[in-house]
């Protein structure tokens, strides 16, 4: 399997590679393609990946190159990860919101909208090479963000694509330790992708967990997510039964406001 990973000079390459070589045995990979226009960048994370993978005992290779055409060129998936004016153009997201009393964040807001703008075209120029080129059927594995926005863009283009967000899985684990049970006993009812997400279920072996946690401990919820309890605790429903579940929710507020935890704070 060739997978290509577009933005690969990224200092989260490594990570992906770590991943790898720990799936080695679910993930049978035996070329890494690294394509990135910066050479420097990929000289390091290239010579970094294949050290890692070879520590490892993985067998797969890694490949660097600038041509995007040569990277994808018999790929069986293709990641992309890039981001369009550099950091400097997030700082510019995530600080220029603020002057109109917005949320300065890369992928929600005004800030995510103006890089969903700058990103959206460039993705689906490199998606377009990726069906000339790559194996047919190959995936196209967004973590590009806004990943939704961008995702989205992609599925209405006809792409065979997926969104990756890492959000769901690190939901799901954190539950499974407050429940201390094994992750694959927990499934949740998620909706949405980074960073725009809620969870309407959270079921360990079947059974609904969420209306419990969220009236006996709402407070450690909110701290985890640097929420406030009120908006962390919002259940509305597009069907009968929203009244009932903002009934539970303004006594699950009341109750934890009784705590002597809720009143020092």
């Amino acid at each position: 399997m060739k997978l290509t990973i577009v933005g690969g000079g990224s200092t989260y390459t490594p990570e992906l590679i770590d991943g790898f070589a720990r799936l080695r045995d679910q993930l049978p990979i035996d070329e890494v393609c690294l394509v990135d226009p910066d050479e420097h960048r990929l000289s390091l994370v290239g010579g970094m990946s294949q050290r890692m993978l070879a520590h490892a005992g993985h067998p797969a290779r890694v490949v660097t190159t600038t041509d995007l055409v040569a990277g994808v060129s018999g790929a069986d998936a293709v990641l992309i990860q890039l981001r369009v004016g550099g950091q400097d153009a997030r700082q510019a997201d995530e600080t220029w919101p603020h002057e109109v009393g917005c949320i300065g964040q890369e992928t929600t807001g005004p800030g995510g909208f103006a890089k969903a703008l700058r990103t959206v075209p460039v993705v689906l120029r490199i998606a377009d090479v990726v069906r000339e080129h790559a194996t047919p059927g190959a995936w196209i594995i967004d973590f590009t963000n806004p990943v939704g926005i961008v995702t989205r863009a992609l599925l209405q283009a006809g792409h065979r694509a997926v969104g990756l967000c890492n959000v769901a899985i690190g939901f799901q684990r954190r539950f499974a330790e407050m429940f201390g049970v094994e992750h694959d006993r927990v499934s949740l009812g998620h909706v949405g992708l980074n960073h725009l997400t809620w969870e309407r279920s959270i079921r360990v072996d079947g059974s609904d967990e969420l209306p419990g946690l969220l009236r006996e401990r709402l407070l450690e919820l909110a701290e985890d997510v640097h929420a406030a309890p009120e908006l962390v605790a919002q259940r509305a429903h597009p069907r009968r039964g929203c009244a009932s579940d903002r009934t539970r929710t303004a006594r699950a507020l009341r109750a934890t406001r009784r705590t002597p935890e809720a009143r020092s704070s």
